[in-house]
């Protein structure tokens, strides 16, 4: 389901591969992302540029990847259409995650930022 594309400083960006992150498919996209974490993945982006809906199961799988991830990496989030955006105000979560225009302005500033 997920795509990954991997930097030269070891950042994952990860895209969902869906247009809708729901309750349909938020556990089965969280747990792809936690296997990459498992094996070693600390540095994530999630690129939100192909999905055009987020429901609070997709948010709950965000918060459980950070959750895994821990004191041991980062994780931000990027490309965020107006909706999804909005969903992350309603909850809150644009205070919990970084959220970047796109990939490539996420990547710069994890990289700054080590």
């Amino acid at each position: 389901m997920i795509f990954t594309d991997t930097t030269d400083t070891d950042i994952l960006i990860v895209r969902p591969g869906v247009e809708r992150l729901t309750a349909v498919n938020a556990k089965a996209f969280k747990d792809e992302v936690i296997t990459l974490i498992t094996e070693g993945a600390s540095q994530l982006v999630i690129d939100f540029k192909d999905v055009s809906f987020l429901d609070s199961s997709g948010l709950g799988a965000l918060t459980g990847l950070l959750k895994k991830i821990g004191h041991r990496g980062d994780l931000v989030v990027c490309g965020l259409n107006d909706d999804v955006q909005q969903m992350f105000k309603i909850c809150r979560m644009d205070r919990v995650f970084k959220s970047y225009s796109d990939s490539a302005a996420a990547v710069q500033a994890m990289n700054e930022a080590s």
